[in-house]
């Protein structure tokens, strides 16, 4: 570390960002504005976009480079939608029936905490939330990412000196990125926002600082019998595929109601999904997961990468593999998160059973996050939203595709979805610019009757306490 301690390394971090911050916090909403488009421009500028997302799959080996194009240019416009008009300095709201007028201030230096499974599209995620609100913010980045981001923010840098931005706006660590780099810096900021890492989110619960961590997937849809199943299957593929389900909205788990089985498992063989068979279940398994954890050397690989490197003979088109599952939990592995074109199917005899099962499924792996369903039936959608413990129902749509955020739904675009208290997160919605303001609220006064006890209890004490009747008055 150059001679230097883990804490001293931080507390020059540190005070660099808070001197970017003073200086930033002072920028009308025109000029912020401009930053975050500077920033979104370091990213979406195609030889740039091209040139990060090479480097990604390089460093990582995580997903491929043209799916990451895609995400990259795809997430930071619907970021850019999303903010678009949306005030974020000085007064942004005021209610007149209220009294309440609210100021947007920022909340000083974040600290974004980022995976490798997205060592570019999350990074610049939270940079643009965070700048939305005038916060300086400092990335630590995967050990594998930490190159892909290095290199990213030189792009950045070069963008925000074009407009004279503040110096160190954004940081890194200048040295390898270590634990205890991290949670040093976790325990020095005003803001941690954790992407990953289940060891991150706990460590940066226990920091003393402010943290928003999000939780683990495992998606789970159902196909049931109402469902236009060339349009949903086609829709599951696309998703499933995506960047070697890197992403944590992926597909995992797919329920079938008996009445549709056939028909559902011949189509996605003809979309280059392979049901494996007994044996070649037993030899994925075995190689997927080393001493109860994922392989990093098969996950986020091509179906056919897996296949040829397990040597399991499937043909050379092959997309997804496809495992059949009837139980759930530890000594059933294939029924929790995999990171790879692997597909879980279930089969069962009705809606009551699926929703059963997959309730299951969530207490088992990813409860809080989200299900997806296929369906023509309104009362069933509604079903899973009321029972299920998820945080999201994504309707009829490519679960990838629609869970951090879609122009064909109202979401917002994010890498980092909220798991609620079934996660043990501080949120339970998708990861937004709201995250990363203070909020001063102005009370004026206003006319207004204050209640007496007859207005409430009335009718209680009628039918539960008469006697007390007369003293309602």
């Amino acid at each position: 570390m150059n001679n230097k301690t883990s804490k001293e390394i931080i507390n020059n971090l540190v005070l660099k960002a808070k001197k970017a911050q003073s200086i930033f916090e002072n920028y009308n909403q025109n000029k912020v504005d401009e930053v975050v488009t500077a920033v979104a421009w370091s990213i979406c500028k195609p030889s740039n976009n091209k040139k990060i997302s090479n480097l990604a799959v390089e460093a990582t080996g995580l997903g491929n480079s043209d799916d990451k194009i895609l995400k990259n240019k795809r997430k930071t416009l619907g970021l850019l939608r999303d903010l678009e008009n949306i005030k974020t300095v000085g007064v942004i709201n005021e209610d007149k029936k209220k009294g309440i007028i609210e100021i947007a201030k920022p909340v000083g230096v974040v600290a974004a905490i980022t995976p490798s499974t997205n060592p570019a599209a999350t990074p610049i995620n939270n940079i643009i939330n965070a700048l939305k609100g005038r916060n300086s913010i400092i990335v630590s980045p995967s050990p594998a990412g930490s190159k892909v981001f290095k290199d990213l923010l030189i792009l950045i840098n070069s963008e925000l000196k074009k407009i004279g931005a503040p110096e160190n706006l954004i940081q890194t660590f200048d040295s390898d990125v270590t634990k205890e780099l991290t949670y040093q810096l976790m325990r020095n900021v005003d803001l941690v926002i954790v992407t990953g890492s289940l060891n991150n989110v706990r460590e940066a619960s226990k920091s003393g600082t402010k943290a928003i961590g999000v939780g683990q997937g495992n998606v789970t849809s159902i196909v049931d019998e109402s469902a236009d199943l060339e349009e949903a299957l086609t829709k599951i593929k696309s998703s499933k595929i995506f960047d070697y389900a890197t992403s944590c909205s992926s597909e995992n788990n797919l329920i079938l109601i008996e009445e549709i089985y056939n028909e559902a498992i011949n189509l996605l063989s003809k979309k280059n999904s392979i049901l494996l068979d007994h044996s070649q279940k037993k030899i994925l398994q075995k190689n997927l997961w080393i001493n109860g954890k994922l392989n990093r050397k098969i996950i986020a690989k091509s179906a056919k990468f897996i296949t040829k490197e397990l040597n399991i003979d499937v043909s050379d088109n092959v997309e997804i593999l496809l495992v059949e599952e009837s139980g759930v939990g530890k000594d059933y592995p294939f029924s929790g998160e995999k990171l790879s074109p692997v597909l879980s199917v279930y089969k069962v005899k009705n809606f009551n059973e699926a929703k059963k099962l997959a309730n299951k499924i969530l207490n088992y792996q990813g409860i809080g996050h989200s299900v997806g369903i296929h369906t023509k039936i309104d009362n069933r959608i509604l079903e899973l939203g009321l029972e299920l413990p998820v945080c999201r129902v994504i309707v009829n749509q490519a679960h990838t595709f629609a869970t951090g955020g879609s122009f064909t739904n109202g979401l917002p675009f994010s890498l980092s979805m909220g798991c609620g208290t079934w996660q043990k997160n501080t949120i339970d919605n998708n990861l937004s610019y709201k995250h990363f303001l203070n909020i001063t609220k102005i009370s004026k006064l206003i006319s207004g009757k204050e209640p007496n006890l007859k207005d409430y209890f009335k009718e209680y004490c009628e039918k539960n306490d008469p006697k007390e009747l007369k003293n309602l008055d």
